[in-house]
């Protein structure tokens, strides 16, 4: 009898890997395409070509200099999406400056944390958004911070001073710390999201986000005609990788439809500027087709874009392939691989397209494996997502004994659950910490959702383990009901499961509920549904 295939795949080798500086890959972009667009900010009405971009980028890394910032050293970053945002990216990315992306929606107890243990000696900020002040957080943890040398925010006298200084330093000056920079040095420290404990900075290369960046944009087969709508957040990987790097090694432009994710606004921006690709989480795309005058928004440029975060509902990917964008291409991956793994291909079926998160990466390699004995498991059996190669991050920064727990003999552990199948491609299926075990039966809440979807009353559902005295845990069921439908009970969800699902599978308990607790990036927080759950429900404590 034939051995059976193993979860194990390797991504093609070409076109070859990008072994240079991110700046010196723009500067090969703007030599090529001067006078194309590069970046559009629609709310701030600035609109750069790349030879106009390449001069500010140039300005503000003059400005950095001449301020006395060295090669190394660490600039936070904490705004919302702006044309300044995309320079000061590039900018710090020239002379060798670490960015430091801050989650617009952190507090000031978030913030000194970032700002202590990134070791941040400048901080560039906005000075309030929405209900936040910014500069009011700031005048509280400063004192805190021995690192931090100055604060700067956007559109005022401090940015501008800095602005001033770019006199100072030459063009010249400036070029030769570019040449002196090699591919494999840290340019961008990424915090993830700290659902246990605080987050940890993950910390990334010229070469794994200058590549990952590509070969998103490869997949997407972006040209220099390409306009991509970026609506996702700049501070993740999805918005400054797979928006802005894969952007600017194809020459095409950014547009930046709002701030923060705007239905309306993100769909205007698309009629406006004639995108063809549109970026976004399920819940975004959910958001912008929800809206009472979609018709009235013309998405005809689109061909094609990036949906990742959570798995893309089959009903939503029908309507975006109705609207014509039918190379919508879904990822897969974690700011610890910069971020992208997997990738659907744009001519991929309809339901690889819902159903997995595509195929490994060029020059990447992948493996479902026993999350125990770390062996590669066959085709078909679950275990965890490990992934290996240019994309994964240094490590975690002055976190060596968490880099060694996540990282060994450089496979990435992703601690997501993960099947194979034949033709190699991938479906996510939950994460090992949400498994629920059961009075010694593993139970894996993502099968236990997919047969609740077929509920006809049934929006969305999502299932989390809490306490019980006898088996240890229990499954609770959080439901979203369709407008208009009667509330599902306990009793109700047991007779729908019974006969479907084995007994051990069927929820105890049923919330039904307006909205999930998410991240600001589209993952649901299981973390703080389980908390929730057992409050509610007088069940103890986890």
């Amino acid at each position: 009898m034939d051995a059976p295939t193993l979860s194990h795949a390797k991504g093609e080798e070409t076109p070859p890997l990008l072994r240079t500086t991110i700046d010196a890959n723009l500067a090969e972009t703007i030599a090529r395409f001067p006078d194309r667009d590069a970046v559009v900010d629609i709310a701030a009405g600035i609109r750069m070509t790349y030879a106009e971009f390449g001069a500010e980028v140039d300005r503000v890394a003059r400005a950095l200099r001449a301020a006395g910032y060295a090669v190394g050293e660490r600039v936070g970053i904490w705004a919302p999406n702006s044309a300044e945002w995309v320079v000061v990216q590039y900018a710090t990315a020239r002379v060798g400056l670490i960015l430091v992306n801050i989650n617009p929606a952190y507090r000031t107890h978030e913030l000194e944390y970032v700002l202590r243990q990134a070791g941040i000696s400048l901080l560039v900020a906005t000075p309030a958004f929405k209900t936040s002040d910014y500069q009011a957080m700031v005048e509280q943890v400063r004192g805190k911070c021995p690192d931090l040398r100055d604060v700067v925010f956007f559109g005022t006298e401090s940015w501008d001073r800095l602005l001033s200084r770019a006199d100072q330093v030459s063009t010249e000056e400036v070029q030769a710390i570019s040449d002196s920079l090699t591919c494999d040095e840290p340019i961008n420290i990424q915090y993830t999201s700290g659902t246990t404990g605080f987050p940890k900075g993950a910390t990334l290369s010229h070469f794994n986000i200058l590549n990952n960046g590509y070969f998103v944009g490869e997949i997407c087969r972006y040209t220099e005609e390409d306009r991509i709508c970026i609506p996702v957040p700049f501070y993740h990987c999805f918005g400054m990788v797979m928006g802005n790097l894969a952007a600017t090694t194809h020459g095409a432009a950014m547009i930046i439809p709002a701030p923060a994710f705007d239905p309306a606004a993100t769909l205007a921006a698309v009629q406006q500027e004639k995108c063809t690709s549109l970026y976004g989480v399920p819940t975004m795309f959910i958001a912008e087709w929800a809206l009472p005058d979609f018709e009235s928004y013309d998405v005809s440029s689109v061909r094609t874009g990036i949906m990742a975060g959570s798995p893309c509902p089959a009903e939503m990917m029908k309507k975006v392939i109705a609207a014509g964008i039918e190379e919508m291409t879904i990822c897969y991956g974690m700011t610890e691989t910069s971020p992208v793994s997997t990738q659907t291909r744009t001519d991929d079926s309809f339901d690889h397209k819902v159903g997995t998160v595509g195929r490994v990466g060029p020059h990447l390699e992948i493996r479902v494996a026993d999350a125990l004995t770390g062996e590669t498991l066959p085709r078909g059996v679950t275990g965890e997502f490990c992934t290996k190669g240019y994309s994964v991050m240094l490590g975690y920064w002055q976190e060596e004994a968490k880099t060694a727990e996540a990282v060994v003999d450089g496979w990435m552990k992703t601690g997501d659950l993960a099947v194979m199948d034949e033709d190699g491609y991938v479906r996510i299926t939950g994460r090992i910490k949400d498994m629920v075990i059961r009075g010694g039966e593993n139970i894996y809440p993502r099968e236990i959702e997919e047969f609740l979807y077929t509920h006809p009353d049934v929006v969305d559902a999502q299932v989390v383990g809490v306490p019980d005295a006898k088996y240890g845990e229990e499954l609770c069921a959080w439901i979203q009901m369709r407008a208009g439908a009667e509330q599902l009970t306990a009793e109700t969800v047991r007779a729908f499961c019974t006969g479907n699902l084995a007994h051990y599978k069927i929820p105890r308990y049923v919330m039904c509920v307006e909205e999930f607790p998410m991240t600001v990036t589209g993952k649901i927080r299981k973390v703080e549904m389980r908390a929730r759950s057992t409050e509610e429900l007088g069940l103890g404590t986890v």
